[in-house]
């Protein structure tokens, strides 16, 4: 909805100057003549574009702040028109305002906040409107923003963690392949200048790396074309529903970080789930959004299984159980918390353990990929270099 900038008269005589959010001019002169203004000149406000407001991503940091602020604002009695007004205005990340901008809008129009948040899918998922619709109909809307800002914070500092790990050898591996690259393609052909002028037998392994070297030199540009076709080739095969679980399996069963993944997927299960039942959230429904925002095939058709298997009529446990993808021991605690009838409870306290193990997980990665990575440089490019000086040896022997 665009935003006119007015200037207006008031009953006093005085001269009034503004910005207001409406379809088009006419609401605007209407709804000032409703407040005793009379307009003298309405104007579409144009839109700011800036180097660095082009393209900015709504991050998940974003959506927590302004949760909280929400929460705070709505528990101080603040109409929720007036909080979406305040919140928006004070944002500085333009492409979150403006959909802030328009949540208000639908709100002022009648809409339920829920169905408002609903239609930026992009912004807030299916977890966020549910839990907001929740809020909404047990009248605990407050509550209900906390929890969430709670569960986004943990969310997202899990997801760093993990991602920290993951990322680590992958920058390695490049500054790896930089290296190499520039010896081959710089050091090398400096070094078989100079052997060929000995005209003597060059040892084997000085052979395979002046010919990889000559192989990179003549055909790097094909070799950065197929990269980049590989990399654009796994990007499509992973958005197709086989692909993706193909790689998720894969991932899920991969030695070193196929453990942490699980256990990062357990945690993020058992958060969500707890967070939505403790909300008020049907186990149905809290189970089909759970599978949505997993984020693992896998996990996902494991989850809509048990879902199905509870429609009729079985405990949650026991086709979780059947799986195959849950631990035994959260399993167990699923099945003391239906027992009991603490299922939030204990969800939340498996995710507080399978958190801590992806903190301890984490750790040993890094210790243990420390010294293979640096294998991994020294093996190739001290490779390299060895296989570069060995006709130099070899020489120094002769002339002895």
């Amino acid at each position: 909805m665009p935003i006119y900038v007015w200037e207006g008269r008031t009953r006093e005589g005085g001269i009034a100057r503004g910005e207001m959010e409406a379809p088009n001019e006419e609401q605007v002169i209407a709804k000032l003549r409703s407040q005793h203004v009379i307009a003298t000149k309405v104007k579409k406000k144009p839109k700011e574009i800036t180097l660095f407001s082009i393209g900015k991503k709504i991050k998940t940091k974003d959506v927590v702040i302004f949760s909280r602020q929400f929460a705070t604002m709505i528990d101080a009695g603040l109409p929720l028109v007036q909080c979406l007004d305040i919140l928006a205005s004070q944002q500085d990340n333009p492409s979150f305002k403006r959909v802030l901008m328009e949540i208000r809008a639908d709100v002022s129009a009648g809409s339920s906040l829920a169905r408002a948040l609903g239609k930026h899918p992009r912004v807030f998922n299916d977890l966020y409107v549910a839990l907001v619709a929740a809020g909404e109909t047990g009248g605990i809307l407050d509550t209900i923003l906390n929890r969430l800002s709670t569960y986004l914070e943990k969310s997202l500092a899990l997801t760093r963690r993990v991602k920290s790990a993951l990322i680590y050898p992958l920058v390695v591996v490049i500054i790896a392949s930089i290296l190499s690259a520039v010896l081959l393609i710089f050091v090398i052909p400096v070094f078989a200048d100079m052997f060929s002028e000995f005209g003597a037998e060059l040892p084997g392994p000085t052979k395979f790396v002046i010919n990889m070297s000559n192989f990179v030199r003549h055909y790097f540009l094909l070799i950065i074309l197929a990269v980049i076709g590989i990399v654009l080739l796994v990007r499509a095969v992973l958005r197709t529903d086989k692909g993706r679980t193909a790689w998720d399996t894969f991932s899920l069963r991969m030695p070193i970080f196929g453990e942490l993944l699980r256990k990062n997927a357990v945690a993020k299960f058992t958060r969500t789930l707890g967070t939505m039942i403790s909300s008020g959230v049907p186990i149905l429904d809290s189970l089909e959004i759970v599978a949505k925002t997993s984020g693992n095939k896998v996990v996902e058709r494991a989850v809509m299984k048990t879902r199905d298997r509870i429609a009729e009529g079985k405990t949650i446990a026991e086709p979780l159980a059947e799986t195959g993808v849950f631990p035994p021991m959260v399993v167990q605690m699923i099945t003391v918390g239906e027992a009991t009838g603490a299922l939030d409870v204990m969800l939340t306290k498996i995710a507080d353990f399978y958190e801590d193990e992806v903190d301890v997980a984490v750790d040993a990665l890094s210790t243990l990929l420390e010294p293979i990575m640096i294998v991994i440089i020294g093996g190739m490019v001290g490779g390299m270099l060895i296989a570069m000086y060995l006709p130099i040896f070899k020489l120094a022997s002769i002339i002895k």
